[in-house]
């Protein structure tokens, strides 16, 4: 379930955003396509009682209970009962654990998830949909679909902003350093200053010539110390992310893909966790039996149990689920690269948990010439202890020889070094999800995706090392809301937030109560903004071009009859100077102009949309009724200007012709619709532009069906078929290839109806159908309920799938 606005609010043009704040919200299925909600009400239908096995977590709390309002379990009267399963990892021993300890649902945890999707929905798509449409109306290179703004997002981007000001606001400084060289039992050692470096030359200088005239070190100290590097906790789910994305090149969200599919196979325990403390019931020992027979590391795993393995470190109890754990051996080729490299880490950072330190023996010498102070360092390892399985972790060795403490060494060389301070580094996903974490932005389930959504957005971009560098949107956004309103991009706000939404969880907090809260301050701070935009407006100017300025002419305007600008970067959009009109258009494809046709509703020169790839759809759209449906339902139909449940906007969605019931419009959905779709309850359409490899497409979804190939022309008649109403196909078949007798080359006919036609038809992206479609109709809406029969279907006119 997803959580939106009702379809009265999903119309930008006819929003303000500022009535988001009270608007209602409704949750509906994420995919209706898949009718889970009806499958759950089936099943449950005749059931004494409801189990639930869903993640435990608060989120998972908030999917119990929409499973329950699902089955209709717990309604007026209803005595059934509710069970809520509690478990970690999908083995036959903690699944039997669970269900011999059933506990209810928690409504205070899933009404905490409530509170904070309705508070992040409407803050984020308030401030989303006035500065995109704000600053889209304005600038032409902004390469970016949407503009968007979250509580948790932008703060995100606020950090790697933050670091980027840093690195180009910093200013280098010149230091100098002195390295005296010595020679030992055949070793030549370089010693570090005690002073490391100095900022002053001449001080620096002078330094290197009372050690150069002095000529003799003498070791001053010596010390030797047995110390040990401690074994790792537990694995949460932050810390996966961060070695995946450091270590592994792996993005938090592909981490996170892969890591839920391990789970699922029963590979790993549950991978959503804050804790690094095992339970004090958690079996080590099976644990590591799984591992015994590991043909990568069984050897170490057969060792340690015959030795004894150690109780892992105390690590935090979140007290939400254990560390992630393997639950079953597993192979490269079980799983694939990309997975086997995830489970490899979970299994050698378990391993590590449960092995001895790594100890070795420490040596620092202490050396004096000049009456200056040096030091150098040595390391050897005695037992390499968990880095035998972790051996990115082991102690670097270094030998050196025997001194004695009064010692005198002969000086071989003093170098006198000189450099430069440097910036810091880009920000690293691994060091930016420790931010967030530190700043309680975002949970372990959620820190993916915000990433993700600020390289997306083009707010910043991944360079190699996993680096987030910040566009000039990223860096422009974060100046202008500090210019503003510093709040809205310092963690702070919603480190409150999520204080308040964790009262929720534990009962101590009514969730009306922090919703309104909440919702009245960004209300507050909404209304300044909208006020203060002409601050962030100032910084726009500097950085990007005018829309005036931007694009190619393509088209003429309905209005003026003067010709728009076509605007190619992100998001793809026509803008009238005369009229200083923007007309959103269809993203990540190609905009031609269709043959210089207008249509018959405003004068608008029509325009085809095209998607790359042999599969891809074309189709002819009116830039004017795309983003402003001339008919009533249309741009509900196709989505317009929709709202996702993760506050985000799919802008850019309008009517295109095949949605257009225009009765004699030639491009309309009246002229170009065929039949009705075998998948869904939209309309199979001609696609105009595709030949010599015709097909037709469904105006709903990804169905696809390809005509006879080769053909010089197919079109639509204004003829229907008398068995099935479908539209009449005109094919014109090449003279060389034709199927037809006597060499002709014309011939019109029903694609479900008449045979030569049919045995030429192929599908890709759907069923196979039968002639008669199940009594479903042309398309949606009123009075397309065309290709309805009573008549029994015959199998032999089934499509051939490709």
């Amino acid at each position: 379930m997803c959580s939106d606005f009702p379809p009265k609010y999903q119309n930008w043009a006819d929003t303000d955003p500022f009535d988001l704040f009270i608007a209602p919200t409704l949750k509906s299925e994420s995919n209706p396509k898949a009718h889970i909600c009806r499958h759950l009400s089936q099943e449950a239908r005749g059931c004494g009682s409801l189990v639930l096995w869903l993640d435990c977590d608060r989120e998972g709390e908030n999917i119990c209970f929409e499973v329950i309002e699902c089955t209709g379990f717990h309604g007026k009267g209803d005595e059934r009962r509710v069970y809520r399963a509690r478990f970690s990892s999908v083995t036959e021993k903690d699944i039997l654990k669970a269900l011999g300890n059933l506990v209810e649902p928690n409504r205070n945890e899933a009404l905490a998830v409530d509170a904070r999707q309705e508070i992040d929905l409407k803050v984020g798509v308030a401030f989303t949909r006035f500065q995109t449409g704000y600053f889209q109306g304005k600038y032409g290179n902004l390469d970016s679909r949407v503009i968007s703004y979250g509580p948790c997002q932008t703060p995100t981007l606020g950090f790697c902003v933050q670091r980027y000001l840093q690195i180009t606001s910093f200013k280098p400084e010149k230091f100098w350093s002195l390295h005296p060289y010595v020679l030992k039992s055949g070793y030549e050692l370089q010693l570090e200053w005690d002073r490391n470096k100095l900022f002053d030359s001449k001080v620096t200088a002078m330094f290197h010539k009372l050690v150069t005239d002095d000529g003799m070190l003498m070791v001053t100290d010596l010390s030797v110390k047995e110390e040990s590097k401690k074994r790792p906790s537990g694995l949460n789910t932050v810390n996966l992310l961060k070695v995946a994305s450091s270590s592994l090149g792996f993005g938090p969200q592909m981490t996170m893909q892969i890591a839920e599919r391990l789970y699922t196979q029963g590979f790993i325990s549950y991978p959503r966790t804050e804790s690094t403390s095992y339970p004090q019931s958690f079996d080590f020992k099976s644990t590591l039996e799984a591992q015994r027979n590991n043909p990568t590391w069984g050897d170490y795993v057969r060792a340690l149990l015959a030795d004894g393995f150690l109780q892992p470190r105390a690590g935090t109890d979140a007290g939400d689920h254990p560390p992630i754990t393997p639950m079953c051996s597993a192979t490269e080729d079980m799983l694939g690269s990309d997975a086997w490299r995830v489970y490899e880490y979970i299994c050698q950072h378990f391993i590590g948990t449960v092995s001895p330190d790594c100890k070795y023996l420490r040596t620092k010498v202490g050396f004096s010439a000049g009456g200056e102070s040096f030091i150098c360092m040595g390391q050897r390892v005695l037992s390499r202890g968990f880095t035998s399985i972790m051996p990115w972790l082991a102690v670097n060795e270094k030998n050196l020889p025997q001194f004695t403490k009064g010692e005198k060494i002969k000086i071989l060389k003093v170098d006198l070094y000189e450099g430069n301070t440097s910036p810091p580094d880009y920000l690293s996903e691994s060091e930016l999800i420790s931010l967030m974490e530190k700043n309680g932005i975002g949970t372990d389930a959620s820190i993916p995706v915000h990433i993700n959504n600020i390289s997306e957005r083009n707010f910043v971009q991944v360079q190699a090392g996993r680096k987030l560098v910040p566009t000039a949107l990223g860096i422009t956004l974060i100046r202008g809301y500090q210019c503003i309103d510093p709040d809205l991009c310092l963690p702070d706000i919603r480190s409150f937030i999520e204080q308040q939404i964790t009262l929720i969880a534990k009962g101590q907090a009514n969730h009306s109560s922090v919703v309104q809260h909440v919702l009245q301050q960004f209300t507050q701070k909404y209304s300044y903004f909208v006020k203060q935009i002409e601050r962030m407006d100032a910084l726009f100017e500097a950085q990007f071009s005018p829309l005036a300025d931007s694009g190619r002419i393509l088209s003429k305007c309905g209005n003026c009859a003067r010709y728009m600008k076509y605007i190619s970067t992100p998001p793809s959009r026509l803008y009238c100077g005369t009229c200083e009109e923007v007309y959103n258009l269809p993203q990540k494809g190609t905009i031609k102009l269709y043959k210089e046709l207008v249509c018959p509703l405003d004068s608008f020169e029509l325009l085809i949309y095209s998607l790359a790839g042999p599969e891809g759809k074309s189709f002819p759209l009116c830039p004017y009724c795309y983003n402003n449906p001339p008919f009533e339902g249309i741009d509900t139909l196709f989505g317009n200007n929709k709202t996702s449940g993760s506050g985000m906007i799919g802008k850019g969605a309008g009517m295109p012709c095949f949605l257009c019931p225009h009765p004699t419009c030639q491009h309309s959905l009246i002229a170009q619709g065929v039949c009705a779709c075998p998948e869904c309850s939209g309309t199979l359409v001609l696609d105009p532009v595709s030949g010599p490899r015709w097909r037709l497409y469904c105006n709903s979804c990804n169905c696809l069906v390809f005509l006879p190939q080769g053909a010089h022309r197919i079109s639509t008649t204004s003829n229907r078929c008398l068995d099935c109403d479908s539209t009449l196909l005109e094919v014109d078949f090449n003279k060389k290839t034709t199927p037809l007798n006597d060499g002709a080359t014309l011939h019109i006919g029903c694609i479900l109806c008449d045979e030569l036609l049919h045995s030429l038809v192929g599908m890709k992206h759907g069923k196979s159908f039968y002639k008669r479609m199940g009594g479903r109709g042309r398309g949606r809406g009123k009075g397309r309920g065309r290709g309805r029969s009573s008549k029994r279907e015959d199998p032999k006119m089934s499509f051939r799938d490709f």
